[in-house]
């Protein structure tokens, strides 16, 4: 994949990569302590587009995907690891997925829930993460259920105790981690949904960029790169994306 300079600045019109980094899911990326550098899956796959480029690196770092999103759209980053979704897709243009993870409810113990398909009746109350993939998900979806959002993926659960509330929904890796901190919960049976989780940049950075972008993407799935990311970060229940569709 050869770099022109005028697809680098369009890539990075900086001269520098600017990666925005979500720390709100941990099967992207993670920090071992507060001032600690990120480390995980996104960091990998930025690493190696910066040096398919030629050029250096910088993270942006948020909390939350929704922040993250923001950062690309406003030009305060240039490119991002999101959950493909038609509304971020108004200001954000993906590569087609290059992992799939799932979106699983959680509940108490002695909760009567059994099933997802039992979680959309009126008067059950769901705690998700304020604009997360399956915060845009669920709004879609939820019909009769009222959705109480958390200011971030890692508060969901402690909001779901705190107030009370009947279903935690969430990355099931996050899920597991905080129900090993809070006993007493348990996942439902099956998934809510498939989250496809791709590589963006702003809708503006022009076709070129979108298009080296998705063959960037789909080079790194079809060579083992992300196969050995996900491996060399110990992360378990994500599944590399197939090839995308190109007839």
């Amino acid at each position: 994949m050869s770099v022109s300079d005028a697809l680098r600045q369009q890539l990075a019109p900086r001269g520098r990569l600017r990666a925005s980094i979500n720390l709100g899911n941990p099967v992207l990326a993670r920090r071992d302590a507060p001032d600690a550098a990120p480390h995980g899956v996104s960091i990998d796959l930025a690493g190696a587009l910066a040096e398919r480029l030629g050029v250096g690196l910088d993270f942006v770092v948020f909390d939350s995907a929704s922040q993250s999103v923001d950062a690309v759209a406003d030009d305060r980053a240039d490119i991002g690891f999101f959950a493909i979704d038609p509304k971020r897709g108004e200001t954000i243009a993906f590569t087609d997925a290059y992992l799939h993870i799932e979106g699983w409810y959680a509940v108490r113990q002695d909760s009567p829930i059994t099933a997802s398909t039992e979680v959309d009746r009126p008067g059950l109350r769901v705690a998700v993460g304020r604009g997360s993939a399956y915060d845009l998900f669920l709004t879609r979806e939820l019909h009769h259920a009222e959705i109480i959002r958390a200011p971030n993926p890692q508060a969901v659960t402690p909001l779901f105790v705190e107030q009370g509330l009947d279903v935690a929904a969430g990355v099931k890796q996050q899920l597991e981690m905080d129900m090993r901190q809070i006993p007493g919960l348990r996942l439902l049976p099956e998934r809510f949904m498939v989250i496809r989780q791709a590589m963006g940049l702003a809708q503006n950075r022009g076709p070129d960029a979108r298009a080296f972008l998705a063959a960037f993407v789909e080079s790194l799935k079809a060579d083992g790169f992300v196969a050995d990311a996900l491996r060399r970060h110990g992360i378990g229940g994500a599944t590399v994306a197939p090839p995308a569709c190109t007839f």
